[in-house]
């Protein structure tokens, strides 16, 4: 019997070390799962954060954006009416304060009725609204380069399709009492040697100077128009610029009610 007791206290521990080391690996793959458990809610979490941030950027701003064109449109509206008709030609904006709308743009090549209200100032503020003047930049009509900036994707995406853009196309301003209607350069037509569409860095700001390409303070040489929007789609590593040189006076609202031909032009 004693014999017995020794062999059973005997076999204790030998059955005892497998069972430890069974509850011990229970132990550290439960932790394991519970850490990959985790791991997988966090990412499934930072995706989804990730694709309601990109359906906001995408589609929600664009809805802001509309809105914010709608009472633009509508204010300037009002405000043009009451305004007295030019005779002769269309008078260049005076000096705006910025965040105030002044101006139309129109893009026959963008879309049949694409138009959007241009803002004097080009922060995010102005830019989430649409197209935005930079500041300083020459006005509608007037000698030098009216500089204008425009998101490519979300808040609005009004220069979307800005590398679209042939030389010839007409880019049509829309102010209080007129029209001024620009064409986009073809490569090696400007004496000046603008390009009609080029890709710059971030800091080529040279492309709004007076004369694109030329010195901030040198005298411009020609009238123009700068369309500058990020590239490419979705990056905002580099800068896509459309070049446009004024065709012509411009005219009033008396000499062409419905806006000049170029409108028409797809």
């Amino acid at each position: 019997m004693a014999s017995t007791d020794a062999a059973s206290t005997d076999a204790a521990p030998s059955d005892a070390a497998p069972s430890e080391w069974r509850r011990y690996g229970r132990t550290g793959g439960d932790r394991w799962r519970t850490l990959a458990s985790g791991l997988g809610q966090t990412l499934v979490t930072a995706g989804a954060v990730v694709l309601l941030f990109v359906v906001y950027e995408l589609w929600v701003t664009d809805l802001f954006s509309s809105r914010d064109q709608d009472r633009l449109a509508d204010r300037l509206a009002t405000e043009w009416s009451a305004q007295q008709p030019a005779a002769g030609v269309p008078t260049s904006p005076a000096e705006v304060p910025v965040g105030q709308p002044f101006a139309v743009l129109h893009v026959p090549r963008l879309g049949e009725d694409w138009s959007r209200v241009v803002l004097e100032g080009t922060s995010e503020e102005q830019l989430s609204q649409g197209p935005g003047h930079y500041a300083g930049t020459a006005m509608p009509g007037q000698q030098g380069n009216v500089a204008l900036a425009g998101h490519r994707v979300g808040r609005g995406s009004p220069f979307l399709d800005l590398d679209r853009m042939q030389p010839g196309d007409p880019i049509v301003v829309e102010v209080a009492d007129g029209w001024f209607t620009y064409r986009v350069l073809a490569d090696g037509q400007d004496p000046n040697g603008v390009p009609g569409q080029q890709i710059v860095t971030p800091a080529d700001v040279e492309v709004i100077a007076p004369t694109p390409g030329g010195a901030a303070d040198a005298a411009p040489t020609g009238a123009y128009l700068t369309l500058t929007t990020c590239h490419p789609r979705y990056s905002a590593r580099q800068r896509l610029v459309v070049h446009a040189v004024l065709d012509g006076p411009g005219v009033t609202r008396a000499q062409a009610p419905d806006g000049p031909p170029a409108l028409t032009e797809g």
